[in-house]
Order: C-alpha cells, then structure tokens, then sequence
C-alpha cells in the first residue's frame, strides 16, 4: 500500500521508495487482462462508495482550512466535495471499467513481400507521474485511467485537498487489493512538502516515464522548465464563444450562458465572447444583458460598453485572462477571420466554439481555429472526457504531442510493433 511516511523520514528516501515500487506494479498490471483490470476498476468504485463518509469527512477538514486561510469561492468550488461527488467519482470508474479496452489489438496489420507480418499494438506507459492542484476527484479519476491502461502511477496532489485525495487513494488501494492487483499500482504522496514536485521532476533515477501537470499556469511553466522526463501539459482554459452573424439569436443566448455560468471554475468555461460586426446590432445586446441578468460581470470593448452603463471597460490583460469566475469579457470582431485573429493571438489552444447557421463559416472556423477542440453550436462545456465517452480524463492536453484533447485511457498508452517471421534473414 502507499509508501508510510512520517516528518522525519527523508523525503529522498519515501520518493525512491514510491519509484521502484511503482516500477514494480507496472510490470505486474502489464500482465493482467482487460477482464482482470475491470474487476480491479469495479473493486475501486465499490470501496470509494464504502468509504464515503471518510472521504467526506477529509474534505470537510480540508475545506474548512481553506476557507480560513482566504481561499476564494471558485478555489473551494473546485475542492469541495459532496455525496454526489463521491458518487459521481465511482460512476465514472465504472465508466472507465466498462470503456473499450486501450490495450492489446493490434491497430495495423500488414504482410511484407517477404512474408514477415507486422502489427501495430497498444502497449503501457509503463509509470506516471501526475502532479495537480486543489480538484481531488483528480485522484480517482487518475488512478481509474491508469489502471485501465495498466500504467502505475504516482500521484502528488495539491496541499489544500491533501486529506481528502489521501482517502480516496486509500480506499483505491483498497478495492486494488481485494481483486489481487498490487496497491502500488496507486500511490500518492502523503506530504505537502514541495521538494516532491522536484523530485518527480527528477524521473526518480528512471522510474517515471511521463509527467502529466493539471493545475495553474504557474505549475505547468515549472514542469516545462524543470522535468527531465517527458511531459504531456494541460495548459489553461482561456475558451471563446464566437457568435457569427448568421447566428439564430437564442440558440447564441443559449449556448454563451451554458459555456460561461453553468460551471464557471471548469478548464472548459468560456472567458470570451466574440460578436460579428455584421450581426453586432441583432446580437450584443441581448447576449450581454443575459449575462448581466445571470449574474455574470461583463467586461468590453468600446463598442460593447455603449450596450449597458454596467459593463466595465476591458483592457488588453482581459483577453488573456481565464477568470475562473462569473465575468466574461466581451469584443466585437471583424467575421470569422476576426474570430481567428484574435483567438489565435490571445487563447490557448484549449477549446473554441462557433455559434452560426452558416455552415460555410463554421467550417472555416473549425478548420482554422488551431485548438485542441472545436465545436459548432455547442458549449464549451462539453470539453470533458466523460462527455466525449472516454468515462472520465486526467485533463485536456493543449500541446500537439502525443496526445490532444480529453486524456483517457487510449492517451496514457503508446505501441510496440510485433513481427512474425518464419525463418527469414535480411540479405
């Protein structure tokens, strides 16, 4: 089970022990089956459900701490748990469970003149380390892809939840332990001392194969910087709405108050929304006094500010910022290449949607739009991986490599190529 860890102990000497342990229960989980690795994922859900009011009671303490400590109201939004959550959290595990299988089939067959037979095939990371912040659903969710994929991983969450992500792994190793598979198939570290990130950084003389970062802009620039293992970042969410002129105007409406309030402290909430000049006079104002109306602070451009004496002016930090909170800000574009221009210059390639009838312009925003994801006539919200079917995510990758989007369980896997022969020698 997780590694025991007291004050005194050296923080070099838990890590290295976390490291080869993990190593250890990598190479057992490559082994098991996909029969075997749902019977693990059922055993996890069922004791999270088991040991709920443990959970609960964690994240009531952690909760209670940052609340005196000033955090704000999206920060404890995204650290608090409930009885839905919890249930929430085995649901989705038993989502993953049930998910097609990452591993094993081979995704390419194909015979050579000389009768070797090739075959592309899904094969573990092998172990990850998975570094986020004040969200502890992170670790059910972590620990449920890993152990689908058959990666072992080392999880170092953030200190304001580390109470509550300390229950959920343990009752992970747990449900781990009553099927057989190894309980450090799921380990965290039990401390907030910092030094950890460092050394995970490190790779722990080569036990971590790849760093997953969820969190802040400030903790993905030090993994960047720092890691010497590889990195799969999910950067921050600065998300646009872009309302076409050949918007149907309620649907707009709709969809702007979906993606910015329906859960303003998600990575997939919009921070901005984009009006064509062309369809500004039918538009802005309804769109803005709806996001007056639910509560939304709405800062603009100038043309914007003429709509209500509410709105406040934007300045160029506006467009760069992922509030996080109930404000959106607000600019009037040129078209679809206006939209493109300025998400192009101010997002962060996380996620982006159109809002028009046009089909001809949807499609060149979606094709031109270089974000991890796009949608048309959509919200935003729907940048999840649960949504997307993948039953739940580590987070949504904003690189180019080696994954983009959601992160499920076919994203923490990579391949191996297997040849066939028959006696065959290269001449």
């Amino acid at each position: 089970m997780n590694a025991p860890y007291t004050e005194h102990e050296d923080l070099d000497e838990l890590l290295d022990r976390m490291g080869v342990a993990a190593r250890a229960a990598s190479r057992m989980l490559a082994k098991s089956d996909k029969s075997q690795r749902a019977a693990a994922l059922h055993a996890m859900a069922a004791s999270l459900l088991a040991r709920e009011k443990a959970i609960l009671a964690a994240n009531a303490r952690d909760v209670e701490a940052a609340v005196k400590s000033g955090a704000g109201p999206a920060f404890v939004d995204r650290l608090k748990l409930t009885s839905d959550s919890v249930r929430g959290m085995a649901t989705g595990i038993e989502a993953v469970a049930w998910s097609p299988d990452p591993l094993g089939a081979a995704e390419a067959e194909w015979t050579r003149p000389n009768g070797l037979k090739i075959a592309r095939v899904r094969v573990p990371i092998g172990v990850i380390g998975i570094i986020y912040e004040s969200r502890p659903n992170v670790t059910a969710d972590a620990a449920a892809l890993c152990v689908k994929s058959a990666n072992a991983v080392i999880l170092r969450g953030g200190s304001e939840a580390l109470g509550t992500s300390r229950a959920i792994q343990a009752a992970i190793a747990e449900g781990l332990k009553r099927v057989g598979f190894p309980p450090d198939a799921v380990q965290l570290v039990p401390t907030a001392d910092r030094g950890a990130v460092g050394r995970m950084l490190s790779g722990l003389h080569g036990a971590i194969d790849l760093i997953i970062p969820r969190g802040g802009k400030s903790l993905i620039a030090r993994v960047q910087k720092d890691a010497r293992v590889p990195v799969l970042a999910h950067l921050d969410g600065n998300c646009h709405v872009y309302v076409d002129k050949a918007a149907d105007l309620q649907k707009a409406i709709d969809i702007v108050l979906n993606s910015k309030m329906r859960r303003v402290s998600v990575c997939g909430a919009a921070e901005t929304l984009l009006v064509d000049a062309a369809g500004a006079g039918r538009l802005l104002r309804p769109l803005v006094l709806g996001l007056i109306e639910a509560g939304c602070e709405v800062r603009g451009d100038r043309i914007t500010q003429t709509v209500d004496p509410r709105v406040e002016g934007a300045d160029e930090d506006d467009w760069y910022t992922e509030y996080l909170d109930a404000i959106m800000a607000v600019k009037v574009v040129e078209g679809v290449e206006g939209a493109v221009a300025h998400i192009a210059k101010y997002g962060s390639s996380h996620t982006d949607s159109i809002v028009t009838e046009d089909r001809l312009a949807a499609e060149t925003f979606l094709r031109e739009v270089d974000s991890a994801i796009v949608l048309h006539n959509a919200s935003t919200q729907f940048a999840d991986g649960a949504e997307f079917g993948f039953g739940a995510e580590i987070g949504i990758a904003t690189g180019r490599l080696h994954a983009r989007g959601p992160v499920g369980a076919r994203e923490l896997t990579t391949f191996k190529y297997v040849v066939r022969g028959d006696g065959q020698t290269r001449a």
